[in-house]
C-alpha cells in the first residue's frame, strides 16, 4: 500500500501506525459482530483525532489497527482514548462480555505499536549518508 502525503498548516505528513490491543489475561471475548461493531466505533473515534483507521481485524482476544495519524495528536492520547470509550462502548452494548471480563476491564493496560510505511531503514540509512555534504 502506497501511503499517501497529508498537509497541515505548517508541515507536510505520512504517519502510520501498527496497533495491538489485547484482551485482560487474554480472555476470548471477540465474535465477527462484536469486531464488526468495533471497527465502525473505532473509525469513529479515529476520525474525532484527526486520525484514519486503515485497515482493522481480530481474533477471539486481540485486534490488530492500521492507522494513519496527524503530527499534532500524541499518539498515546489516541490509542488511551480508543481503548477506554470502545470498553465502555462494547460493555454497555454487549452485556453478555461482562461474564469474560476481570473486574470489568476488556483491555489489557499494555498495547504494542509500531511506525509503519515508507521504506526499510536498510533504505532510509543509506539515502541520509548519500547526501551531498559541504565540505
Amino acid at each position: 500500500m502506497k501511503s499517501k502525503l497529508r498537509s497541515g498548516k505548517h508541515c507536510v505528513f505520512s504517519l502510520q501506525a501498527h496497533l495491538v490491543f489485547t484482551t485482560k489475561y487474554r480472555k476470548s471475548v471477540f465474535t465477527n459482530w462484536t469486531l464488526s461493531f468495533l471497527q465502525k466505533y473505532l473509525e469513529k473515534v479515529c476520525k474525532d483525532f484527526d486520525a484514519d483507521l486503515l485497515e482493522f481485524n481480530g481474533e477471539k482476544n486481540h485486534v490488530h489497527l492500521l492507522i494513519s495519524y496527524s503530527p499534532k495528536i500524541s499518539l498515546s492520547r489516541l490509542i488511551n482514548s480508543l481503548k477506554g470509550t470502545s470498553s465502555r462502548l462494547l460493555r454497555s452494548n454487549f452485556p453478555t462480555l461482562k461474564k469474560y471480563l476481570y473486574k470489568g476491564h476488556l483491555w489489557s493496560p499494555s498495547y504494542y505499536a509500531s511506525s509503519c510505511g515508507g521504506v526499510t531503514l536498510d533504505i532510509l540509512k543509506e539515502y541520509i549518508d548519500n547526501q551531498s555534504r559541504p565540505v
